[in-house]
């Protein structure tokens, strides 16, 4: 899949385009995607999908923006392996969020992607104040010569498929939930870096990963299954969080005991599924009384995997 930034070249050939923020890339972004490429593959055209950095809602109010289910990369990377062969990242900034409905559609849709056939969800609005919306799409791609196609929810078992859903999922603890929504289990990706070397102390080992998610959408301790290592994927357990009992952190720390797992992995590039919530993150009294949970984590979480 090609990534552009912007909006600097003019799309090589007409394009089949979808629009969104695609936080996640659940289910409904999915059916939305699968419907795009089928589509694209049906005129002979590209798929291209257009979404923003930041999102929206962190450009408008920071504050109460809700936390990312997925960094731009995780994105991507997700968007790619459904097929789609072009994704322009367009950066959200006070220039572009006064774009007018026109504006945006003669010379972002027509000018430079030169949408031939625009797929958008059911509830899609855009340009200044949200005044755009599907009906205004329908008129001027009547006008200017191309189709736009709305897409239908995606529910399941009554609940409609959302990246706040998933978001609410997560947050509750309710992994499982989470993972019918997204199709998947949820995941994080990150780089394994040097730590304090506290789990060895412990007795447990871990890989601590640096991750870009300022906010995740989820804390505690989990049963994990990490790809991205020879042999895997490789299962554990994890704790993501603050460590509020000992050497407490600012940004949230990603810390991943493997079992029966002795390597050297510094610098590696891991994919890490949350698959089961052992617990909430806790501060205990004294060392001991954090080392004895963690063992029971460990153990509980092999539980979870019947080993």
């Amino acid at each position: 899949m090609l990534v552009y930034r912007g909006f600097s070249q003019t799309a090589h050939s007409a394009t089949v385009l979808t629009i969104g923020n695609f936080d996640g890339v659940h289910l409904g972004h999915r059916a939305l995607l699968a419907r795009l490429t089928a589509a694209a593959a049906a005129a002979g055209l590209p798929a291209a999908v257009l979404t923003f950095e930041p999102h929206p809602r962190e450009f408008f109010a920071p504050e109460s923006a809700p936390a990312r289910l997925s960094t731009l990369r995780e994105k991507l990377e997700l968007i790619a392996d459904d097929g789609v062969d072009l994704t322009y990242v367009c950066h959200f900034n006070a220039r572009f969020a006064a774009l007018s409905a026109a504006e945006f559609i003669s010379r972002v849709l027509v000018g430079a992607l030169r949408v031939r056939h625009l797929i958008v969800g059911d509830d899609f609005r855009f340009g200044a104040g949200r005044g755009g919306d599907f009906a205004l799409l329908r008129d001027a791609g009547a006008d200017l010569g191309f189709q736009v196609e709305a897409m239908d929810s995606v529910t399941l078992e009554g609940e409609r498929a959302s990246s706040s859903a998933v978001r609410d999922a997560l947050q509750a603890g309710r992994l499982e939930h989470a993972a019918r929504l997204l199709g998947r289990p949820y995941s994080i990706d990150g780089r394994v870096v040097r730590g304090d070397q506290l789990g060895r102390q412990l007795g447990f080992a871990t890989a601590n990963i640096r991750i870009k998610h300022e906010r995740p959408p989820l804390q505690g301790v989990f049963a994990v299954e990490v790809k991205g290592l020879p042999g895997g994927p490789h299962r554990g357990a994890a704790n993501l969080g603050y460590r509020p009992s000992v050497h407490q952190v600012v940004r949230p720390l990603l810390e991943v005991h493997l079992f029966d797992f002795c390597a050297d992995i510094y610098g590696a590039h891991l994919n890490v599924r949350f698959l089961h919530k052992l617990r909430d993150e806790m501060k205990f009294p004294d060392f001991n009384a954090l080392k004895a949970q963690i063992a029971s984590d460990v153990e509980t979480a092999k539980a979870y995997f019947q080993l």
